[in-house]
């Protein structure tokens, strides 16, 4: 399952987003803008943004929040596989690929 993370616009640093970086999924459901909200957060850097959830910004083919929100526990991994400015897809990976990342 792929889905499109969209980073905050970050003016006072270096971005984040590397290939083959891992980020930390997870759900906030009090979040007051959106209940299906998914925060992408990365070791170092704290929350850097959101997967996307709404038509204008979720890339073809890859999953919405709203749509990998049941899929995921409240708290999931995925892999960074391709970057564009500040949006990003993400591979979510399994149980046993995160035990091959961590190994690796």
């Amino acid at each position: 399952m792929y889905i499109t993370i969209r980073a905050f616009d970050d003016m006072y640093g270096p971005k984040p987003l590397v290939l083959d970086g891992i980020v930390k999924l997870v759900k906030e459901p009090d979040n007051k803008h959106d209940s299906e909200a998914i925060a992408c957060e990365m070791r170092h850097f704290g929350k850097i943004g959101y997967v996307s959830n709404s038509t204008h910004t979720v890339v073809k083919g890859t999953m919405s929040a709203g749509r990998a929100y049941d899929k995921i526990s409240d708290e999931y991994v995925a892999k960074i596989k391709f970057i564009h400015n500040n949006i990003c897809i993400a591979k979510v990976l399994s149980t046993e690929e995160l035990t091959e990342e961590v190994k690796n």
